[in-house]
């Protein structure tokens, strides 16, 4: 089990994060990777854009949409070793990625208007995916990609309580 991080290109098919939506394994559409010793990989990711407003060469305003999406074609698992506690491992980290959209979008809140703001709406953007690619794989280290069940149970708590503290910030449904 692994994670890919992706920003959205072209059409390619994506399913945002709803709170009410745990992903099944019909989500998962693309081949299984037999060269992999993982036994399914769910690929997701933050995609982000922002516009600015500019009024006599000064900044005055800026809008900006950050979403956590699932990528059902980049998304596969091998159906003979996968079961139901994979899948939890799976959703688990659908569930980070939402996790670090509502931090970015938090980070983004307490942004200033000014002249710079594209400059350090970018930092943000670079800084938040390289804290959610090595917690990611933090936490595939910690369960050993969901084979240790106790600690798998202990970041499920962990990653619920971690959501329900920037519940203000989550993905609109």
């Amino acid at each position: 089990m692994c994670l890919l991080l992706f920003v959205q290109t072209n059409d390619e098919p994506v399913m945002s994060w709803q709170e009410a939506y745990r992903l099944t394994w019909n989500d998962f559409k693309a081949k299984p990777k037999y060269s992999s010793s993982a036994v399914a990989t769910a690929a997701s990711g933050i995609t982000f854009g922002f516009s600015i407003r500019e009024s006599d060469d000064r900044v005055i305003s800026f809008t900006t949409e950050v979403h956590a999406h699932f990528y059902p074609e980049q998304s596969w698992y091998k159906p003979e070793r996968a079961d139901n506690h994979v899948l939890g491992h799976e959703q688990l980290h659908f569930d980070i990625t939402e996790l670090f959209a509502r931090k970015f979008r938090k980070r983004i809140s307490l942004l200033k208007t000014t002249n710079d703001v594209a400059k350090r709406l970018r930092a943000i953007h670079r800084n938040i995916n390289k804290e959610l690619a090595e917690f990611q794989n933090q936490y595939d280290t910690e369960t050993d990609f969901s084979r240790d069940i106790e600690m798998q149970l202990q970041w499920e708590l962990f990653i619920k309580k971690e959501l329900k503290k920037l519940d203000y910030f989550k993905s609109a449904d």
